[in-house]
Order: C-alpha cells, then sequence, then structure tokens
C-alpha cells in the first residue's frame, strides 16, 4: 500500500435518522476499503457549523447549511486509505442532487440525497481541507501524532474494527 490520505466524511443528520441509510452508508465506506482512523455521532453547534462553513459565508445557502447541519446529529469520520478525498467524493457522488441521480445514480448522493442542502454527505476537497475540517470537528484528535505513530499500523492492516463505536482500531499484540 502506498501513502495514506485521510479525509472528512460526514453523514449529515437527515441520512442518520434513517438507521437503516447509516448503516448502507457505513458498509459502502468499509467495503470500498476506508479505514475508520476516528469516528463519533455529534449534533453541530451553531459555532461549530458557522466555522466550518465559514468559506460560503457570503453564499445563498449559508444559513440553509448552517441551520441544516445543526439539525440533529451527523455521523462525522476521519477516513484513511490511499487517495482517501478523490475516493471519498467519488463514493459520494456529485454535490447537486439532481445531478447525482442522473450522471452517478449509485453514488451515496444519487440514493440517498434529498435536495442541494440534504445532500447526505460532506466530504474534504483537498488535504488543507480535511486538516482543517478535522480540526474543527476532532480539537482532541492529533493528525500530526496519528501519522507518526499510528498510521503505519494502518498501512500494514494491524487493525481491527471495533463495529459498535465504527472505528478501527490497533491490534494489541
Amino acid at each position: 500500500m502506498n501513502m495514506l490520505e485521510v479525509t472528512l466524511a460526514i453523514l449529515k443528520p437527515h441520512l442518520i435518522k434513517n438507521p437503516v441509510s447509516m448503516e448502507i452508508v457505513q458498509k459502502r465506506i468499509l467495503n470500498e476499503g476506508f479505514k475508520i482512523v476516528n469516528s463519533k455521532i455529534y449534533r453541530l453547534t451553531q459555532e461549530d457549523a458557522e466555522k466550518f462553513y465559514a468559506e460560503h459565508k457570503s453564499k445563498f445557502f449559508y444559513n440553509r447549511l448552517v441551520t441544516s447541519m445543526i439539525s440533529g446529529p451527523s455521523g462525522i469520520y476521519v477516513l484513511a486509505k490511499e487517495n482517501a478525498i478523490k475516493h471519498w467524493r467519488e463514493l459520494m457522488g456529485p454535490t447537486k442532487v439532481y445531478k447525482a441521480q442522473f450522471d452517478n445514480p449509485h453514488s451515496i448522493r444519487g440514493e440517498l440525497g434529498l435536495s442541494d442542502t440534504r445532500n447526505a454527505t460532506h466530504g474534504s476537497d483537498s488535504p488543507e481541507s480535511a486538516r482543517r475540517e478535522i480540526e474543527i470537528l476532532f480539537p482532541e484528535f492529533n493528525l500530526d501524532k496519528w501519522y507518526k505513530e499510528e498510521k503505519i499500523h494502518f498501512e500494514n492492516g494491524n487493525v481491527i474494527l471495533d463495529e459498535e463505536n465504527f472505528i478501527h482500531k490497533i491490534k494489541s499484540t
């Protein structure tokens, strides 16, 4: 395996309200070979959402997006895989749900997205965005420390899935 990359993945509130939909997406994450480095079910605060989507503040959909993201808990994950950002974005499908339904109907958004705001998922668009987003939503998680101390275990397959918490943990020796 070449260099692992991390990305932030969010299963949005409307998706995880339906346990079957959440389970479908979690299975797809695993079936696509992603490792779950960090995981939590968390309801974003207004402050979290505003900071997270600050780049969209001047856009017409900003308030609707923030309101949607704080409407209930989200499934928030740090995923690892070679080319994780690219692969997660391909699995999600196009941002606009109508485009996803026609151009990539078997993508997560094509199957489970409801509107352009409630489009089922979020994924980082670059390594820089991934780092920034992970720092906002997992402030206790030290990405540099993970790369230095734990990444090798993920690369070597020395991890096991804790299904209850939907996270891969390093196997004890």
